[in-house]
This record gives structure tokens, sequence and C-alpha cells, in this order.
């Protein structure tokens, strides 16, 4: 992936941030979180490494998505999401 990242030109790394905090948002929508959760991190790491200028570019409800309303719910402050047990091992009782 770092190879990838280094190939895009300024304008294609742009515009794979807006589509990679599109794609997180879509899963927002959809209430798929854990994918949502990895696309957001993807997004960001791509957002960091642009300049200020190039920040600039990218949509300004873009920008809100990512760096204010999905750092609430998905932000280093949270609980990181707990690992569900099997089926197998579950104890629900039975009616």
């Amino acid at each position: 992936m770092a190879k990838q990242e280094k190939l895009l030109t300024e304008q294609a790394l742009i515009k794979e941030v807006c589509r990679r905090i599109r794609v997180a948002r879509s899963y927002w929508d959809a209430h798929k979180n854990a994918a949502c959760r990895g696309e957001r991190e993807k997004a960001l790491a791509l957002y960091n490494t642009l300049t200020k200028e190039q920040k600039d570019q990218i949509p300004q409800q873009l920008r809100v998505w990512l760096r204010y309303r999905s750092e609430k719910y998905f932000g280093a402050h949270q609980t990181p999401p707990k690992r569900l047990p099997n089926k197998k091992t579950s104890h629900h009782r039975r009616s």
C-alpha cells in the first residue's frame, strides 16, 4: 500500500482522500461501524499527509465529518470495539 500512495499525484491524492471519506460516511449511514472505522483510519492517514493548501481543496463538508463528527465516535478517547462471542459458545437461554 505504501508504494501505491507514493505513486499518487497531488490531484489523485486529494481525490483518493475524498473518495475514502465518502466511503466511510456511506458505511456510517448504513450502520456498519467496523467498516466505517477502517475506512476512516485510511482516509485520516492520507489526509494527514496533505499540505495545508491541499487540505483546503477537500470539500468543507468532508473535512468537518472526518475531523470532528467522526472523531466524536471513533476517536482515541473511545473504547475500542469488543469482539462478539462465538455463537457456539454463547450462553443464551432458550425459551
